[in-house]
């Protein structure tokens, strides 16, 4: 089994609002990964005393250790109750209904002897290298066909008709892009979030299968590097406009 896992903040003077990790094993056999990119609300007020890094540790680690424990429980479920048990922790002292309440994005993954299993939620991204070749992107393109209508994301934040994130309501679970693989047609998973899916949808660098055979070839590293190289190359987003010059990069990799 080979596990490589690398991420870095967009800025180091604030706190890297990503999460990634991996539970070996997963109830005795294979494992589980989880990655989220919080969501980094305008500045005012958001309703919550806590930081969205402080969100996204609780949610990530409930979510590894339920992924990691509960394989009688679907990566949906494991969600659901990930988010619950995250509301939980600081609805006595936020006002969790707010709009821009600490959220983030969500991949997960589980794999054992029969099966990969998958959860996909908002724009992180999951690739699946397939046994027999190619790469399997694994994408919630909500966001891209609204971005396409030219619709203003704002008002459809976690709304029907709209885009969602995992935040403090455990039905958005049912939203997320779930399945699974036979696990004889699965060589190997990515998970990574959109600070380093910047290389593919961004910057144009290379598409999914070149993406992936970069990361068996030199880790994640290497891609966050190349991606940080592209962002210092273009510092005014002039060439390739973006939200922020640089963003949380979180890539796991692996090989199971």
């Amino acid at each position: 089994m080979r596990i490589e896992l690398a991420t870095a903040p967009g800025d180091q003077q604030y706190p890297n609002e990503d999460y990634a990790s991996v539970a070996l094993p997963a109830s005795g056999s294979g494992g589980a990964l989880v990655v989220l990119d919080g969501v980094t609300p305008p500045a005012g007020d958001d309703g919550c005393v806590h930081s969205v890094s402080w969100f996204t540790a609780r949610l990530g680690g409930s979510l590894l250790e339920l992924s990691g424990s509960r394989r009688d429980m679907p990566l949906t479920q494991c969600l659901s109750e990930a988010i619950t048990r995250t509301a939980a922790s600081h609805s006595s002292t936020c006002d969790l209904s707010h709009l821009l309440t600490p959220q983030a994005t969500a991949v997960a993954a589980r794999w054992d002897a029969e099966r990969i299993e998958y959860l996909v939620l908002s724009d992180s991204v999951l690739l699946i290298e397939r046994a027999h070749g190619g790469v399997t992107p694994v994408l919630d393109d909500r966001i891209d066909r609204l971005r396409a209508e030219g619709r203003r994301l704002a008002p459809l934040r976690n709304a029907e008709g709209g885009f969602f994130t995992a935040a403090a309501d455990p039905a958005v679970s049912d939203k997320a892009v779930a399945g699974e693989f036979p696990r004889g047609e699965v060589r190997a998973l990515a998970a990574l979030t959109d600070g380093a899916t910047r290389w593919v949808e961004r910057f144009g660098e290379g598409d999914w299968a070149e993406c992936f055979a970069l990361l068996r070839k030199e880790g994640p590293q290497a891609l966050i590097d190349r991606v940080r190289a592209a962002e210092h190359a273009d510092p005014d987003g002039t060439a390739f406009p973006r939200g922020k010059t640089h963003d949380d990069a979180a890539v796991v990799f692996v090989e199971p």
